[in-house]
């Protein structure tokens, strides 16, 4: 992973920390410490009380998912994204395949039950490290797989493994996607109960298994945020309000791990991370140390500074006995563009609709 970045990672001595923000910790400690662990999205880890420690402790945590990036072919592969007009930029943009599974079954670090993802997303770090944006694709988009037709995006998964999956969505977007990462949202359940529980908003009242989601403020524990996100029927706008729920979750657990309460107590912030880091899988490349310099690039990202959305859509239809969902290319080119520049996050307001509403189902 290529970093221009104008730090060249925490100081040992502490003399080229930022000011001091609660009690003795420095500011890049803590912003360190919040960003990695609430990516739970992405790919948790930590800097604190010793870099080996962390990077033992946290990082070595994190499972590993060998060849994923071995058997594509690079001639054929998109180029790095490129920033254009970007006068804050101090790294290279950084873009992440994201695959999740909702699903109770269990299994092995970084492997899907039944090889289907039911979470598809580009996470990408902007080059000026403050900025980052989230896209969801529909899990039944149907779309080119190469060497075998058209099909639901995530068929690509059980043909292929990561790495089709991967081809598959660099062919259909034009990003070339950096690293990739297998989230159980089953494991992040114990990051909910860890942190106490989280808060979403539900715009109207609907019911999944044991529990009712009321309109308005509802307060989740794991299992109720496990039945909130797998909810897939009575949901006004169907699977897409259910890709709606997996973003307002992992924005609930991003803001509740920025927040002060976690890191009042060194035992619920060790926890916490450990479940993080247990609930994610990243490709075999992403080293420690390069988790290490990515954390610290990203210490003055907040919540606020995620943006999720959805891949434009044409509509809904079946192909055969299969209810799947049209993309909107020709949207979806404009958005793919910017992701492409790095701009996305500055030309958020023509992807309005796509965006993850403050008040989402």
């Amino acid at each position: 992973m290529s970093e221009r970045t104008r730090d060249d990672g925490p100081a040992a001595d502490g003399g080229n920390a930022e000011t001091v923000e609660t009690g003795s910790r420095p500011r890049w400690v803590r912003r360190t410490l919040i960003s990695l662990g609430a990516l739970a999205l992405v790919l948790a880890l930590v800097i604190g009380t010793g870099l080996w420690f962390v990077s033992n402790r946290y990082g070595g945590n994190i499972a590993r998912v060998g060849n994923v990036f071995a058997e594509l072919d690079e001639d054929s592969r998109p180029t790095p994204a490129s920033p254009v007009d970007q006068p804050e930029a101090i790294a290279d943009p950084v873009t992440f395949l994201l695959v999740g599974s909702d699903t109770r079954a269990e299994v092995a670090p970084g492997d899907l039950p039944d090889a289907r993802s039911d979470a598809i997303m580009l996470a990408r770090f902007a080059s000026d490290r403050e900025h980052a944006q989230v896209i969801s694709i529909p899990r039944d988009s149907w779309v080119d797989i190469p060497g075998y037709g058209k099909n639901k995006i995530n068929a690509a998964y059980a043909l292929g493994g990561p790495s089709l999956l991967i081809q598959t969505i660099e062919q259909l977007t034009g990003v070339r996607i950096d690293h990739y990462a297998a989230i159980d949202f089953a494991g992040l359940i114990q990051v909910t109960d860890d942190l106490g529980g989280v808060d979403v908003v539900v715009s109207e009242t609907t019911s999944n298994g044991p529990y009712t989601f009321t309109e308005g403020l509802n307060h989740l524990d794991g299992d109720q945020a496990r039945w909130y996100v797998g909810q897939r029927y009575d949901l006004p706008g169907g699977d897409f309000d259910r890709v709606k729920r997996q973003q307002n979750y992992l924005r609930a657990m991003f803001t509740k791990l920025f927040s002060q309460e976690v890191f009042t107590s060194p035992g619920k912030l060790d926890s916490t991370l450990l479940s993080v880091t247990n609930a994610v899988a990243v490709d075999a490349a992403l080293g420690n140390g390069d988790l290490l310099s990515l954390a610290y690039s990203l210490r003055g990202l907040t919540p606020a500074d995620v943006e999720f959305f959805t891949a434009p859509v044409l509509g809904t239809g079946t192909e055969g006995a299969a209810s799947v969902v049209y993309l909107d290319a020709t949207t979806g080119e404009r958005m793919w563009g910017y992701l492409q520049a790095d701009s996305l996050g500055q030309n958020a307001e023509e992807f309005a609709g796509e965006a993850l509403p403050e008040t989402p189902r």
